[in-house]
């Protein structure tokens, strides 16, 4: 666990890395899809730094509990040298685990087989997101299964920064099997159940325990490690101290881009 006290300087950012292209809407489900629910959700933006080549990309998936949210960019993350691609992926109730899961696989193996079309470099991906997007970071990241079945090894992916995401089986999933929303769960669901050696560096990011959502802190604190205890040595825990589950986002997005940039020196 890590005490953070913010300075000003990484609050204020100047545009250095140069000028930004966005290409909306693209889809990432093999063509030929029929399913009206992929095909209109399963879409993504690709931003991305002109006249650069071999940069990073940080995939962001958005919150909203696994039933609402749209593709988003975090401001704090814009600009900076480093190519963002945000997706959407279906939702509950209309869709049911472990679709969105798959959705989310599917977007990150889109990535790392196109984003060197726009400059990117494959081996530099990075995946993160906030509150359902951090358990989507976690569930694929941690569990190879799902990259798997689209050629990709987790295991190769450059880090994973979840934002306050659940660690055990996420609550709507619970919630689609009728169990209780405080209970925990911990089953094939559960990113901690898929603990394994040889993980790419991850960085949990949670609010103030006291400030946070129920359990999540300790959720990360409990991943954190079981991840160490099975033989990861990159894994290092942020709690934000006064923030929430909400204000979370930004202060760990100045974190995530300091990250990448620390990454990119080396």
């Amino acid at each position: 666990m890590k005490n953070i006290i913010f300075i000003l300087c990484l609050l204020v950012c100047t545009n250095v890395f140069g000028q930004y292209t966005i290409k909306k809407d693209i889809s990432y489900v093999q063509k030929g899809e029929t399913d009206a629910y992929r095909k209109e959700r399963c879409q993504l933006d690709v931003y991305y730094p002109e006249n650069k080549k071999g940069f990073a990309t940080i995939i962001w998936f958005h919150g909203g509990g696994l039933e609402g949210g749209q593709k988003e960019i975090p401001m704090e993350l814009k600009e900076q040298g480093f190519a963002i691609v945000a997706p959407n992926y279906r939702l509950s109730p209309k869709a049911k685990n472990p679709a969105y899961i798959e959705d989310a696989a599917e977007a990150v193996a889109w990535t790392i087989k196109h984003i060197n079309e726009y400059g990117g470099d494959p081996s530099k991906v990075y995946v993160s997101g906030h509150s359902a997007g951090g358990y989507l970071t976690l569930i694929v990241g941690i569990d190879k299964t799902y990259l798997q079945k689209f050629g990709i090894e987790a295991d190769q992916l450059a880090g994973l920064l979840p934002v306050s995401g659940q660690t055990n089986t996420h609550f709507t999933i619970r919630k689609e099997r009728n169990l209780p929303f405080d209970i925990p769960v911990i089953d094939q669901y559960a990113p901690i159940n898929r603990a394994h050696p040889g993980l790419p560096p991850i960085y949990l990011f949670t609010g103030d325990k006291n400030l946070e959502m129920t359990g999540r802190y300790e959720e990360n604190a409990h991943l954190a490690a079981i991840l160490k205890a099975v033989g990861n040595k990159n894994v290092t825990l942020y709690e934000l101290h006064g923030f929430n589950h909400n204000t979370v986002v930004g202060p760990a997005c100045y974190l995530i881009r300091e990250i990448i940039h620390q990454a990119e020196k080396k």
